[in-house]
């Protein structure tokens, strides 16, 4: 553990730094060149625009991934201002990915308030993550003159292939649920969590931040491998935190998973063990759409996965990655070397592996 480290207020503090760039780059959104800006009378419809594509980047989140991209860079020498604009790109992907996200799952809220597909509808919600999916780019194009011509390419490249493989992994998920897909082994649901979770929320922003300060192939191997453990962690203890926590009071209804049909170690382990009976009846449950699951079905769920000791399975295999990503960190990533960004790169790992919400 890092006790003397408050991970939380990393966070805090890289988000205070990282949200004013954010903030001016979106404002590109509607700014406009003087050939195709609009006529006055259409203020209202552009302000409407904006604030709605804004909506999501406004209400934040833990800034996870720029941290983690800034913390791995500066630990290994590079510049702070000069990652600034990879670490937004990366932030700013988060967003409109859980716009698109919120639309397939048809999630009820976001970061304590409601999703934005229940806001403005899917069509528009759509079109906000549309929005954001071209900011990307356009702050991810900042590195062409801030740095090393090969280096901007190949973190160019690297922000393509993570978004590519996570993409696929969202393609997997939803077509193994609405293939009502109940075969699937604890593997399959970990391929799931390697795309969406491992390479996107920490292997992908620690090698960007990486391949800032110029690092080998061969470290870049061992980033992947170290987020490979701490991602498989991550999504489990984050889909036991939706059996079990408020989220700190921002959410108020729990098994959300349950009710949009997701495969989770939990589940599987659970469709496992279960007796036949209680199996026909979960199948029964999981097989209705989510405005016809009950919450009372969906407490009885979660009760079964108790019961048979599917919570705790998932719990212990949670801490099973966590020890292994640890002893990568120890062993492997001694290259993430200058203080105090290698202990706080550290007390993520803690961070992440006990979290409550």
């Amino acid at each position: 553990m890092s006790p003397l480290i408050n991970f939380i207020e990393v966070l805090t503090n890289y988000k205070n730094l990282l949200w004013p760039f954010i903030e001016a780059n979106l404002n590109q959104i509607r700014d406009y060149p003087a050939f195709c800006r609009l006529p006055s009378p259409y203020q209202s419809i552009l302000d409407f625009h904006f604030n709605m594509v804004s909506d999501y980047p406004q209400r934040k989140g833990k800034y996870i991934r720029p941290s983690l991209l800034l913390l791995t860079a500066q630990s290994m020498g590079f510049s702070l201002k000069k990652s600034l604009p990879t670490a937004a790109a990366m932030q700013i992907s988060e967003d409109w990915i859980l716009a698109h996200d919120d639309i397939e799952d048809q999630s009820d809220q976001r970061r304590g308030l409601p999703a934005i597909q229940k806001i403005y509808g899917d069509h528009l919600a759509l079109n906000a993550g549309d929005a954001l999916h071209v900011l990307m780019w356009q702050v991810l194009s900042q590195n062409s003159s801030i740095l090393d011509k090969n280096i901007a390419q190949q973190i160019h490249q690297e922000f393509f292939t993570m978004l590519n493989r996570t993409i696929l992994g969202q393609t997997i998920e939803i077509k193994w649920i609405e293939d009502n897909r109940y075969d699937l082994k604890i593997d399959d649901v970990l391929l799931i969590a390697e795309s969406k979770t491992c390479y996107y929320t920490i292997s992908g922003p620690m090698r960007l931040g990486a391949i800032l300060a110029g690092a080998t192939d061969s470290q870049l191997d061992s980033i992947y491998k170290f987020g490979l453990a701490l991602g498989k962690s991550f999504q489990i203890i984050d889909d036991l935190l939706d059996l079990t926590s408020d989220f700190s009071g921002q959410k108020n209804q729990q098994g959300n998973d349950i009710y949009e049909g997701k495969r989770t170690v939990i589940l599987i382990h659970l469709l496992e063990n279960i007796d036949p009976k209680n199996k026909t009846k979960l199948i029964n449950i999981l097989n209705k759409p989510r405005s016809q699951k009950t919450a009372t079905e969906v407490a009885w769920v979660i009760h079964q996965m108790k019961t048979c000791g599917s919570l705790d399975f998932a719990r212990q295999l949670a801490t099973d990655y966590s020890r292994e990503a640890r002893q990568i960190f120890d062993n492997e990533l001694t290259f993430l070397s200058i203080e105090p960004f290698r202990s706080q790169l550290s007390a993520a790992i803690d961070f992440i592996t006990t979290r409550n919400h």
